[in-house]
């Protein structure tokens, strides 16, 4: 039996939308994204201090206080990596403005074992738990790990 066009439109269109409308999480603020600039700028040098800091206290936490399911704290940690994500490309680029053509190499192998590390990582919650809260563990994973990168990258532009 063949299904008439628009039934088939219909039933694509009603399956896309809602799935496409969980795909991104919110875009951050312009006071977000300036908190954590702000806040990664102070602690430059010290990834702990950082991480004790910087790290979810600024976008992270605040967010996951309104919220309930573990659809929206994934959401949250979702939007925290986003602004790290943009500090890691930034000190990524700046990095790689100091080095020379064979250091240039080297660095972009070092970035592709990382994000391989990152996502294997992360990923492992949901190996290990199969369930929804491995969803906003892996999505603060994500997040943490985003952001000891963007502070080692902008640590290896001081040398």
């Amino acid at each position: 039996m063949k299904l008439p066009v628009l039934a088939v439109a219909t039933i694509l269109f009603c399956w896309v939308i809602p799935v496409s409308g969980f795909a991104q999480a919110p875009k951050p603020t312009d006071k977000q994204i300036s908190a954590i600039r702000a806040c990664a700028d102070k602690y430059k040098e010290n990834l702990d201090k950082v991480e004790q800091q910087c790290l979810f206290k600024l976008v992270g936490e605040p967010c996951i206080s309104k919220v309930r399911s573990d659809h929206d704290m994934a959401d949250c940690y979702s939007t925290e990596t986003a602004i790290w994500d943009s500090l890691l490309n930034e000190n990524f680029k700046k990095l790689v403005a100091t080095l020379d053509d064979d250091q240039t190499e080297k660095a972009r192998a070092m970035q592709r074992a990382w994000i391989a590390y990152r996502d294997t990582t992360c990923n492992f919650y949901w190996d290990k738990i199969q369930g929804t809260m491995a969803n906003p563990m892996i999505s603060a994973c994500t997040a943490r790990e985003t952001a000891r990168r963007a502070v080692l990258l902008a640590l290896f532009t001081t040398l």
